[in-house]
């Protein structure tokens, strides 16, 4: 499957999912972390949910609508970690929380989510994509020193792949969340420059 079009399935901000909905994506995700965006099909996320085909079509028209939704349903998570960073008093108070806020958010959604937004098909979706392209802003200005250029851009996706495959490589999938956790952080500190 390729990439589908946001522009054609919603607006840059879609509506929040009803619960219904919120049952499919979840679904969806699981089916995501599992088989990867391109290996699921719809009858995988029925059987997820354990409904049929047509059932889902009352939530959603088509495949990639269900794709675009979960999509954004992470995204709106790493939203909500750039907000509260950015709601901190001090630039060194909204850089730690940004930090442990993205960790906290990986490590929490390891085992059912994964890697979902570095996923190919993913990526695709939103190249694009207003919305995350402000969400990926927003976090580059709370982690990135102004003026970096394009080291910025490369550090700071260096770090969010790293974090988001990490999480979920075979070495760690058995490790307890706080002993992740911490070494996470303090790797994630040092990559960046920081000090604790």
């Amino acid at each position: 499957m390729s990439a589908p079009d946001a522009a054609s399935i919603h607006d840059d901000r879609p509506a929040i999912p009803t619960a219904a909905q919120a049952r499919v994506i979840d679904a969806a995700l699981c089916s995501f972390a599992r088989h990867g965006v391109g290996g699921t099909s719809l009858q995988m996320i029925a059987d997820e949910l354990g409904v049929t085909k047509a059932a889902l079509y009352f939530q959603y028209r088509t495949r990639d609508e269900i794709v675009f939704a979960a999509a954004e349903a992470e995204l709106a998570r790493v939203e909500t970690v750039a907000a509260a960073a950015e709601a901190q008093p001090s630039k060194r108070r909204a850089r730690e929380a940004a930090i442990r806020g993205i960790v906290d958010l990986a490590i929490e959604r390891r085992r059912t989510v994964g890697s979902l937004l570095s996923d190919p098909v993913i990526a695709g979706l939103f190249r694009e994509h207003e919305h995350f392209h402000d969400v990926m802003q927003r976090l580059r200005d709370l982690l990135v020193e102004p003026g970096a250029g394009p080291e910025g851009d490369v550090r700071l996706a260096m770090l969010v792949a790293a974090i988001s495959g990490a999480v979920t490589h075979p070495y760690v999938v058995d490790l307890d969340d706080e002993i992740l956790r911490a070494e996470l952080l303090r790797l994630a500190h040092r990559f960046l420059g920081l000090r604790r």
